[in-house]
């Protein structure tokens, strides 16, 4: 049995976990916080201090970037893998983590002043880690295992790779970005200095796990222009922007809402509607895994608002459509290898594949579209984004060990002929 330092992969996620890396969506800065640069600063030094040589912080992108050269006389592809440095919008100022040793499997009791209990009849995975070490927020702020976790893992594997030379292995590229939360940062992803052919992004969810879609994503923001004039004298004259703005929320389809929605279903979500007579300002995202029925979202709103401007002399609304990211599963599609590794590697582990869809976006959408396959899989943590959040150490060893599996896996599966690369599928034939 593979012993990994376990000492090392708690010690660097609670010190990750304490740095306030929430990112901001009204900041111009890349990143968009300081503690996103003070967190990708000292990944470089650890990584540096684990005996990875060629790690730096790329300024123009906000990424800390690193490779552990290659040792195997195979022309191995590079392989990557990812985490993201910012947490989501959720108190991140003065995180204490709290490690539970052995946890028992009982209600833990977080904040007794605000009656914040983390208890498995609310959250029944909990009964996942009994006897674990379980790291949990003190109830006032977020965890942070979303990525932390994720970068935490990748760190533990690259050490253990260094302190153990005898296992062959290609060239190794990690990345860890900022502004995930607030689907920035991977758009600056500096693809030319990365090198990795394909890649996997370790975020959310427990082993097994395996994204290899994503929504396609827009946004829709409305404005509507309205005339108000005294009610008593409306008659022919007023045009209410409520009223317009209700009867656009009113055409889209009801049931396909997030609430009612879930595995491939699209949706419409208005998240902002203000509106007084006057003017009214909506903004309407449409997610679908399917690219056609996208497509058919985004047409029916367009319609229902050229119908109602057809009803003025002028047009009272304006539409701007802005495509936000488009589904990885359509690219990654395309490489069955970068899937096949995983489920290769998950069955020499004994560990059970979970193939879902991601029903939102990763880093993996922009880094996909900028031609490296990136499917999701997992950094071993739970209720993200919240008070309830938790991870165990155990977890974060297991992604670490799972990392280590598929980046040795590559070499069973990489063949190589007349000196390029070449890829071969689970039959043997040639991709």
């Amino acid at each position: 049995m593979r012993e990994f330092d376990q000492d090392l992969i708690e010690s660097l996620f609670i010190k990750y976990a304490k740095i306030n890396t929430r990112s901001n969506p009204d900041s111009p800065t890349v990143p968009t916080t300081p503690g996103q640069v003070e967190l990708a600063q000292m990944i470089v030094e650890d990584l540096k201090k684990i005996g990875i040589n060629k790690a730096t912080y790329d300024t123009d992108s906000g990424y800390a970037l690193a490779e552990l050269p290659g040792n195997s006389a195979k022309q191995l592809a590079p392989i990557g893998f990812i985490a993201h440095l910012d947490t989501a919008d959720f108190n991140a100022e003065n995180i204490s983590p709290q490690v539970h040793a052995d946890y028992s499997g009982e209600a833990i009791i977080l904040n007794r002043k605000k009656g914040l209990v983390l208890s498995p009849a609310q959250f029944p995975n909990l009964k996942n880690f009994v006897g674990q070490r379980l790291i949990t927020t003190d109830g006032n702020t977020l965890l942070g295992a979303d990525d932390k976790a994720g970068i935490t893992a990748i760190l533990g594997a690259l050490a253990y790779l260094v302190n153990h030379p005898e296992i062959e292995h290609g060239p190794v590229e990690v990345a860890f970005g900022p502004d995930e939360e607030i689907g920035r940062g991977a758009k600056r992803f500096p693809a030319e200095k990365f090198g990795a052919a394909f890649a996997y992004t370790m975020d959310n969810g427990q082993p097994g796990q395996i994204e290899p879609e994503t929504f396609n994503a827009s946004q829709a923001e409305i404005d509507i222009k309205g005339t108000a004039v005294h009610p008593g004298d409306a008659y022919g004259l007023m045009v209410n922007a409520v009223g317009l703005a209700n009867e656009i929320v009113s055409a889209l389809p009801k049931d396909e809402v997030p609430e009612k929605s879930r595995g491939h279903q699209g949706f419409y979500l208005v998240t902002d509607f203000n509106a007084t007579i006057s003017q009214a300002h909506l903004n309407i995202i449409i997610r679908d895994f399917d690219t056609a029925r996208f497509q058919q979202k985004e047409r029916l709103l367009e319609s229902v608002v050229q119908q109602i401007n057809a009803r003025f002399k002028a047009p009272r609304i304006t539409l701007k459509l802005t495509e936000q990211y488009r589904n990885i599963g359509d690219a990654i599609r395309q490489y069955p290898y970068v899937m096949n590794l995983v489920l290769d590697t998950y069955q020499r582990l004994g560990i059970q594949p979970k193939i879902t869809p991601f029903r939102g976006g990763t880093d993996g959408n922009a880094i996909t579209a900028k031609g490296i396959p990136t499917p999701n899989l997992f950094n071993g943590g739970d209720n993200f984004h919240g008070p309830y959040e938790y991870v165990t150490t155990e977890a974060m060893v297991m992604t670490a060990k799972v990392i280590v599996a598929i980046i040795e896996e590559h070499v069973r599966q990489f063949g190589h002929k007349d000196n390029r690369p070449v890829i071969f599928d689970n039959d043997g034939r040639e991709l």
